[in-house]
């Protein structure tokens, strides 16, 4: 009796035990069920959102889907064909069923136990049932029951036609593309509405396995299946024989052998690639959750300007392709003549002398068979394998040859990078950072290589110099050869250009043609703390980075022998044009979401951490940086730069002629081996670099800073200015003093200077006092004040100068109305050629 108690009480537990658990599976059914009725995510769509880039004129510059591109289509736009070589290939019976196929599942099941492939279990209905509810990588006979249980109630919710529409909008297609219209546009460069029925083909058999099937790396094994699927759907007499033959021999016969399988996120629609990859790495910084970039729909307010960055991408793709052109064609040119010449010397000597070690002929030969197979038969090789379906034959030589190919191209291919910074406010308004943006070239140079910066160093620490007043525009330094000594009491002999020395120059001319040597005896002059201490400052780099930045009390830091990145070269020479004071450089103003609201205000952040600065936000004082300005306008007028100015004249309305006015600096570095300008207007400071990605290559005695980086430069600044009005830089309202002087003695002219003068700025106190002690006689300068005197009243003007009105302090303006042609001793000739050497000192670039 008690036995049969505990065996009821324990059926009764069990029956409540089940009937919870059935309650409980059976709510979750009716409550998913209702779920479904009351939910709209079936038929429309609540699809992520990308985030817009807007530049600083609200013009769309692209969008960041990351690798989901996704595009909608209606299911009546789309061809009837599209939608027959989904049927026929996925899902014949699909009008038929009612979300899932018996006689499929079983033939899946046997499959699974045989281990032959018999053919999928899933109808269409199941597959995007498993894509929206499901995890489809999750291989459990629990997934696929959740799956049937969806497709089940999807198809008693909606209609055939738009579980066909769902599916087409949301599957996968590989490429990083979803839905068929923007697979289409990937595939094959135009929209669904336009496919063809080889194209619908080709679609179709990526949704079983879009990396195996993908027709960019295996062509041969895609047209094969292309082709199945064709016939097919003539068996189904969806299309005639005629007419699938047809398609699909034009499909091959237009199709591009040599592109690779991108994803869809590198081959949208970009019109600043480098902009915005940089853009969307600073987003990555403030937005948590890297997705959410892809997918929350913000727009982006940016400082991009896409005029000037049409401007800067054709200059630059330009002048890349022509500094790579004159490369190869000289090194070309040295290679021929250097066989020609030494190798049958090397030959012979190793033959008379048993020296097998200077033979050089055997290993020229490999160099050259070696560059014969990357370039020539390599890309023949690569296109069979695709054709043939040579798997072993491409991984076993063609990506090896390829892997070589672009070792070697690190160290042969120049590149080059620009950017452009808005004076007053720091706002990026054009970035390129290389040849061309693509998988395998993202290396953004402008703001992420550490490059040596040559000659374009020296205006950094020169105003050191100014602000010390040891120097000035006027102080003569001896352009000869010096001994300097370093710390450890070593000689250390510094070069010039060409080993050519020019005797007494003035401190503009040194730096307007890129003297080394008086360079260095500014530096010397200053001491390296204070040129260190400067330098950093503008360059807005933090103490903790300058001894891996190589900024050492060492004699090759003042020829630019350190590390500093473009953006920050650029950020430096700004700051002369805006007074001293601090520029930020920035690249996003707002952020807003989906709704238009403001989330994230980098530019408002920028500007009250530089409020909160005071007056250290004045990095150089405003007179030390117009008396730099001054100098280095020298540059475009008379220096290395000598004729770039020039390009920024225009113009008005009235047809009245004006020119903007241009500073800036080049630089070359040791070998040669980078290629530098920094330059600027009232406006902008551009920032351009050529080089080599890795050292160890020279760009030649012809690729130099001033004859490609500064022409470069040059063409760029004209295009950007010509729809600005005339502006000047700002003048400090008191501290500085114009006087003109003589371009050989430094001093105060006297009528026997002749043509020999120049007007210079000067921090007030600094200006030269004395006449004149080269070109003068007795009472020259009474004779000299007196003939000014009556050349002001007879011109109606009178003598005036806010700092100073004695006579020998007097600012000479009607002298600058007389010819300024430089003296024939080559005072102030418009030399184009870059002046620099870089001294022989053992600093790898970093």
């Amino acid at each position: 009796m008690e036995n049969i108690k505990k065996s009821t009480i324990v059926q009764i537990s069990l029956l409540f035990g089940f009937s919870l658990i059935f309650g409980g599976i059976l709510g979750w059914g009716l409550s998913e069920t209702r779920n479904i009725e009351n939910s709209e995510y079936i038929t429309q769509f609540d699809t992520a959102l990308p985030t817009k880039l807007l530049d600083i004129n609200g013009e769309l510059i692209t969008e960041l889907a990351s690798d989901e591109k996704r595009e909608i289509i209606s299911l009546e736009k789309l061809p009837q064909l599209m939608i027959d070589a989904l049927l026929t290939r996925e899902d014949r019976i699909f009008y038929e069923h009612r979300g899932f196929s018996c006689k499929a599942v079983a033939r899946a099941f046997l499959g699974k136990l045989l281990h032959l492939s018999l053919g999928g279990g899933s109808t269409l209905t199941q597959q995007i049932a498993g894509t929206l509810y499901c995890d489809r990588t999750d291989m459990t006979i629990w997934r696929k029951l959740k799956e049937l249980w969806w497709a089940v109630q999807m198809e008693r919710r909606c209609s055939k036609s738009e579980i066909l529409e769902t599916y087409l909008n949301r599957i996968y297609f590989g490429g990083g593309t979803y839905g068929v219209n923007a697979a289409s546009k990937y595939y094959f460069g135009h929209s669904a509405t336009e496919i063809t029925p080889a194209e619908a083909a080709i679609l179709v058999i990526q949704l079983s396995n879009p990396a195996y099937y993908n027709p960019f790396d295996h062509p041969n094994r895609a047209m094969e299946r292309q082709h199945d699927v064709l016939n097919s759907m003539v068996k189904e007499g969806f299309i005639s024989k005629a007419d699938a033959d047809d398609s699909f021999d034009t499909y091959w016969a237009n199709f591009d052998y040599t592109r690779t399988s991108s994803s869809a996120y590198f081959m949208r629609d970009d019109k600043a690639p480098w902009f915005s990859e940089y853009v969307r790495r600073e987003l990555g910084g403030m937005i948590y959750g890297a997705e959410d970039i892809y997918t929350s729909g913000f727009t982006v307010n940016t400082t991009l300007d896409l005029s000037q960055q049409y401007a800067a991408s054709d200059v630059m793709s330009r002048y890349i392709a022509y500094a790579n052109r004159i490369w190869k064609r000289e090194q070309a040119a040295r290679s021929s003549s250097s066989f020609k010449t030494y190798v049958p010397f090397s030959e012979l000597i190793s033959l008379v002398f048993n020296l097998p070690g200077i033979k050089v002929s055997k290993e020229r030969s490999q160099k050259i068979a070696n560059e014969t197979f990357v370039n020539q038969i390599n890309p023949i090789i690569d296109v069979c394998s695709m054709m043939f379906g040579l798997e072993d034959l491409k991984v076993g030589i063609v990506n090896k040859a390829n892997t070589i190919s672009k070792q070697e191209d690190e160290k042969t291919t120049i590149e080059g990078t620009m950017i452009t910074l808005q004076n007053d406010t720091g706002y990026i308004t054009a970035l390129v950072g290389g040849s061309k943006y693509d998988q395998d070239n993202q290396l953004i140079r402008a703001v992420q290589s550490k490059l040596q910066p040559g000659s374009t160093f020296k205006p950094l620490y020169y105003s050191a110099a100014i602000d010390s007043r040891k120097f000035t525009p006027a102080t003569e330094i001896s352009d000869t050869p010096v001994v300097f000594h370093k710390a450890d009491g070593t000689p250390y002999i510094p070069q010039n250009f060409k080993g050519e020395w020019q005797g007494n120059v003035q401190l503009w001319y040194a730096l307007a043609h890129s003297m080394n040597v008086p360079s260095l005896k500014v530096l010397d002059g200053i001491g390296f703390d204070a040129a260190i201490e400067r330098s950093a400052a503008l360059l807005g780099i933090p103490k903790n980075e300058l001894a891996d930045r190589h900024f050492l009390p060492v004699y090759p830091f003042g020829l630019g022998v350190c590390s500093v990145r473009p953006i920050e070269m650029a950020r430096a020479f700004a700051i002369f044009a805006n007074s001293g004071k601090e520029v930020t450089p920035m690249a996003i103003r707002t952020v807003e979401d989906r709704n238009g609201n403001v989330v994230l205000n980098p530019e408002l952040d920028i500007r009250k951490a530089q409020q909160a600065k005071g007056n250290a936000i004045q990095i150089i004082s405003p007179q030390t940086a117009y008396v730099m300005t001054q100098m280095l306008e020298n540059t475009a007028e008379s220096g290395t730069l000598a004729g770039q100015g020039s390009k920024l004249t225009y113009r008005n309305d009235k047809g009245r002629s004006y020119t903007i006015p241009l500073a800036g600096k080049t630089g070359t570095t040791q070998n040669w081996a980078d290629a530098w300008t920094v330059a600027y207007s009232p406006y902008y400071t551009s920032a351009f670099w050529f080089g080599f990605d890795k050292p160890g290559n020279s760009l030649g005695l012809h690729i130099t800073g001033a004859t490609l980086a500064g022409i470069a430069m040059g063409e760029y600044m004209g295009s950007i200015h010509k729809t600005l009005p005339y502006k000047d830089f700002t003048m400090p309202a008191s501290g500085v003093v114009k006087v003109t002087i003589c371009t050989d003695s430094g001093l105060l002219p006297t009528p026997e200077c002749g043509n020999h003068i120049k007007t210079e700025w000067f921090l007030t106190g600094t200006e030269p006092t004395e006449v004149c002690n080269i070109h003068t006689n007795t009472g020259g300068a009474a004779i000299f004040y007196d003939r000014y005197e009556k050349e002001m009243y007879k011109s109606g003007q009178h003598l005036t100068d806010a700092v100073d009105t004695s006579p020998l302090k007097l600012d000479l303006n009607f002298l600058n109305n007389n010819s300024m042609k430089p003296a024939e001793n080559g005072t102030a000739d418009n030399k184009t050629e870059n002046t620099e050497q870089v001294p022989d000192y053992n600093y790898l670039m970093d």
